[in-house]
């Protein structure tokens, strides 16, 4: 079901009995996107930002008497503005962080922590979150550990009630209690290990919420909220899983669940009918439920229906959706549904131009335009430019240590290859001037560069890992779509300095959670170092980032144990330098991998619209353009 179909209802109940509506209204994943605009390519994106996720607020507000907005969390990284908003305030921190003032005026009214807050450091997110006119909460995000999770200190309140003059149908007024709790995904010990180790502890999602509901609802409570930044995982998801938002419905004792994390959109086709999930009424193991998607381009719509009974307020009747701030058009170009939002535009716009003018700033000059647009079939010339910057750093860097002796591998992935983010999801650079958005758009998370000691078994692992992201094929089979939908592409690592096939007869060695599969399955095909069999004993050194040697991912030897150098650069600054250093850089294509081939069997996947500009530098692959699919992409078929 999709999008238009699940929007959520006005003032009428589908029952006559309920005698209070009360409409939820949600953001999620914001990731700094104020205004529709892509400070990576330079160019307006009408498909995202909060200022028109703003507008429609207004409007669903405007449409019953009473409201609550709130923020599912990750709202401080992710694009260019956030970063430099990062920079700025480590110099001058007087001014109200942008996001957070655009939030404010957008009218938040709780909001809770994701992941990505913490990218910056615990310093930068409590000044930060210091301009919030709103309380953010998080139950396991925990400053000191209690012996039971009902004693933790939490970094931020586990959990607030907004006490609001609420009006029936009837017109009478009830003074209404809203508790409102907070979770992020257990990962962050992780994925941001550098900025938290000694410092903060992460609970258990469910856990953290069995020891703070009651307290909850002791405290007043009509009804309960979950903000839960974490995906719909499986039903009973196991301890510390990242994405627990349908056990945490299971668990029962909240009214209605914001969910996000992973970008998606519930109820649409994104989800299959698993048990638990229901997408004609956009429920969770019967709880109401959203999934805003990300940056803004949707708001997520929760209309309860209350009844007044002897026990207090109850939930007599639910309606849930989503709105989008735009469509996308034939030609892949998105248009606003709305308009932006008069003074979250104007609140914005110092920081929007501040940001313009820093990503403007000439590094260097490319010869020859590269792009992302194959990079799920071929070696991909932006994930082979990263990864050969990191290993120019770091070969630099351990010259005089013991290191300097062993193999130097250097693993990267394109970040941007479609998929969840839309057909313009891309890194498309032009032959001519670099500049630092260019950067930004092939490096655009705030990791520092890390190398890890590890095994010929481990490298293996590490590549089979990557090469889950493809489904299974059977010779003969056409035209089978080629990525599992389960995986998030940038998942697939290229690791320039060996070279290897990639067999996908061969089902995944590891399931999408990264466990690993029963039999001795590989795809992995004729490993070889310098020419020779990679052996499983063999020592070789790793660079990669901060986010995938803390284990996201789940890759093997991903683990503090091995990491032997972490930088204090980040790899976009690696990249910038390696840009400078080597002013014109002409790119090269670096054999890598490639798919061993199968007998009679193709398949299929989505690219780019200006992706044929770049097909002339795909090496033993052969493609055939089957047209544009109805989202804006073009589908292509591979031979294999």
């Amino acid at each position: 079901m999709g999008s238009d179909a699940t929007d959520a209802g006005g003032e009428d109940s589908p029952h006559t009995s309920a005698r209070l509506h009360l409409r939820l209204l949600g953001t999620t994943d914001l990731h700094a996107h104020i205004l529709p605009h892509n400070y990576f390519t330079d160019q307006r994106n009408e498909a995202v930002g909060l200022s028109r996720t703003a507008s429609l607020i207004r409007a669903a507000r405007a449409e019953v008497e009473n409201s609550l907005v709130l923020d599912n969390g990750d709202f401080l990284q992710g694009t260019p503005l956030g970063d430099y908003a990062a920079e700025y305030r480590a110099s001058n921190g007087a001014m109200p962080h942008p996001m957070i003032a655009a939030m404010n005026a957008a009218g938040i009214e709780v909001a809770t922590l994701g992941n990505h807050e913490f990218n910056y450091g615990l310093e930068f997110l409590q000044d930060a979150v210091a301009d919030a006119a709103f309380p953010i909460v998080s139950a396991n995000v925990v400053r000191k550990l209690g012996s039971q999770a009902e004693q933790d200190e939490t970094l931020v309140p586990a959990y607030a009630v907004l006490e609001r003059d609420f009006v029936d149908a009837a017109g009478e007024t009830h003074r209404f209690k809203i508790g409102v709790i907070g979770f992020a995904p257990p990962q962050v010990m992780e994925w941001d290990r550098r900025h938290v180790t000694g410092r903060i502890s992460m609970r258990d999602i469910r856990e953290a919420a069995k020891a703070h509901l009651p307290a909850l609802r002791a405290a007043g409570a009509d009804i309960v909220v979950a903000l839960c930044h974490s995906g719909f995982g499986p039903s009973n998801p196991p301890y510390g899983a990242e994405n627990a938002a349908l056990g945490l419905a299971e668990d029962g004792g909240i009214d209605a669940l914001f969910a996000g994390h992973t970008h998606l959109v519930f109820p649409s086709s994104d989800f299959d009918a698993r048990r638990g999930l229901d997408l004609a009424r956009s429920t969770a193991a019967g709880i109401p439920a959203v999934m805003a998607g990300a940056n803004g381009s949707q708001l997520g719509v929760i209309d309860l229906w209350l009844e007044k009974t002897a026990q207090g307020w109850q939930v007599a009747d639910s309606r849930a959706g989503v709105r989008a701030i735009a469509r996308i058009n034939g030609s892949s170009q998105a248009r606003g549904t709305v308009p932006c939002d008069a003074r979250v535009k104007t609140i914005a716009l110092g920081a929007h131009q501040a940001t313009l003018a820093h990503m403007r700033r000439p590094i260097g000059h490319l010869t020859k335009a590269i792009s992302s647009c194959f990079a799920m079939v071929s070696p991909c010339p932006c994930a082979t430019l990263v990864a050969t910057a990191q290993a120019a750093y770091l070969r630099d860097r351990i010259k005089d240590t013991p290191y300097a002796a062993l193999p130097l591998l250097s693993a990267a992935a394109s970040f941007k290859t479609g998929g969840r983010g839309g057909p313009l999801n891309f890194c498309e650079i032009p032959q001519g001037p670099l500049t630092l958005r260019h950067a930004a758009d092939l490096y655009p998370f705030p990791n520092r560069l890390c190398a890890l000691k590890i095994t010929g078994a481990q490298l293996r692992d590490w590549l089979e890992r990557a090469a889950g992201v493809f489904r299974q094929v059977v010779p003969g089979q056409q035209a089978r779509p080629l990525l599992d939908p389960r995986l998030p592409p940038y998942n697939f690592d290229l690791v320039v300095g060996v070279t290897y096939a990639i067999d996908l007869t061969a089902p995944a060695r590891f399931h999408p959670d990264g466990t690993r599969a029963k039999g001795d399955h590989s795809r992995i095909r004729d490993l070889r170092w310098n020419g020779a069999p990679v052996l499983e004993d063999q020592s070789f050194l790793l660079a990669t980032n901060e986010y995938r040697a803390g284990g996201g991912g789940q890759f093997a030897g991903a683990h503090p144990e091995n990491v032997v150098f972490e930088a204090e650069d980040l790899n976009r600054d690696v990249l910038i330098d390696h840009f400078k250093a080597n002013d014109p850089l002409s790119p090269a294509i670096v054999d890598t991998w490639s798919f061993a081939p199968i007998g009679n069997a193709s398949a299929i996947f989505d690219s780019s619209l200006n992706a044929a500009t770049f097909a002339s530098d795909l090496a033993r692959v052969t493609l055939t353009r089957l047209g544009q699919t109805a989202s804006g992409f073009v589908r292509y078929e591979i031979a294999l």
